[in-house]
This record gives C-alpha cells, structure tokens and sequence, in this order.
C-alpha cells in the first residue's frame, strides 16, 4: 500500500522555524543567568515550552499538516506567552 503524501505549508515551516529560533534565543538567556538556583527554576518552567517546539518540528517532518501539528503549533504558542508572562528575562 502507496504511503499518503504529507501535506506541506510554507507558513508552518516559517512559524516552524520561528519557534527554533526562539526556543534557542530563550535557552541562551536562561543558562546566561548566574544564579543557579534561578536558572534551573527558569529551564523548568521552559522545558514544557522546549517540548512542544521539538515535538511540533519532529511531527511536521514525519506528517506534514495535520490537525496534531496545528494543535501543537498553538499549544507551543500557548505555552510560550504563559511563560513570557510569568517569567521575565
């Protein structure tokens, strides 16, 4: 059986490729913060926001737009303003 072809969106890609970059720029910040017990506290609470992001580049890789890829693109999205919100860098 013929595997389905996987539905591509240059607009996922570039948000896609937005996250990574923001995911990387935040990561940067946290392990520049001298406090220890503050940067560990700052890595938890992004590790959800580091999750979403590398499990929406791995879904879109592997099956392209779907209504999962969609979700977690706003789940990530959802979890990032909560921690922008909460936390400040």
């Amino acid at each position: 059986m013929a595997r389905k072809r996987r539905k591509l969106s240059k607009d996922m890609e570039a948000d896609i490729k937005a996250a990574q970059k923001k995911v990387e720029f935040v990561s940067a910040m946290i392990r520049d913060i001298r406090e220890e017990d503050i940067q560990n506290e700052y890595a938890e609470a992004f590790s959800r926001v580091h999750a979403a992001c590398t499990h929406l580049a791995q879904l879109y890789v592997t099956d392209g737009v779907t209504e999962e890829s969609e979700g977690t693109l706003a789940l990530y999205k959802g979890l990032l303003s909560r921690f922008e919100e909460e936390y400040e860098l």
